[in-house]
């Protein structure tokens, strides 16, 4: 059972983040201040729900919420420095964004470079323990999923409508009969021997 609160007496913001094991494009993080006592049978984890059940609940979300915010940083960016700070830099960008400020983040994870004076809590696998942080997940990953099918039509070769940009057999395919496009992290293993890959296509496709 999910629970709305981790200290009840502090504006609590859930925060996670969405694309850290693509090969391709930004990695995006929401940060939701859910309301007090907040409660929702539907909502859990990014990953448990299908792609209709995450775009529901994104409305949802969106329309009950406090505040909520998403923000990324670029593929280049990431190859400046590295995915992990990449990923709580987007964490920080969201949180900066809010209107309300929070006084405590509930970090999806086991680590956070925070930027802000806000106090933290990291919670291994969060977004499924606690409700702001699971709404953080979906728009995260709605989000980004938008962002790659705008890629997609960019880059069609690559299959970023069902992967997302993760590594699988097409995407690797396609990396080695056109090459990386500038989207790609360059820092990131590009090559990969397609029948290994292929075990992930299944994984990564668009119902996650």
């Amino acid at each position: 059972m999910l629970l709305s609160q981790y200290t009840p007496d502090l504006t609590e913001c859930g925060c996670d983040e969405a694309g850290r094991g693509c090969l391709a494009g930004a990695v995006f993080a929401a940060a939701v201040i859910l309301p007090k006592d907040y409660h929702n049978e539907q909502l859990n984890d990014s990953k448990q729900l299908s792609e209709h059940q995450r775009y529901e609940l994104r409305k949802v979300i969106e329309q009950e919420a406090v505040d909520w915010a998403v923000a990324s940083v670029s593929a280049e960016e990431i190859d400046k420095t590295n995915i992990l700070r990449a990923s709580m830099h987007a964490m920080n960008l969201a949180v900066e964004k809010l209107k309300v400020r929070p006084e405590l983040l509930l970090i999806d994870g086991n680590r956070f470079y925070n930027e802000g004076l806000i106090p933290y809590y990291t919670i291994v696998k969060g977004d499924g323990k606690y409700l702001s942080i699971a709404a953080a997940s979906i728009l995260a990953k709605t989000y980004r999923d938008d962002y790659m099918q705008q890629l997609h039509s960019e880059y069609p070769h690559y299959g970023w409508d069902r992967n997302k940009g993760y590594p699988t057999a097409l995407h690797y395919s396609a990396l080695k009969q056109y090459g990386p496009t500038p989207v790609h992290r360059m820092t990131f293993k590009l090559k990969l021997d397609t029948a290994t890959a292929q075990t992930k296509e299944t994984k990564h496709d668009s119902s996650l």
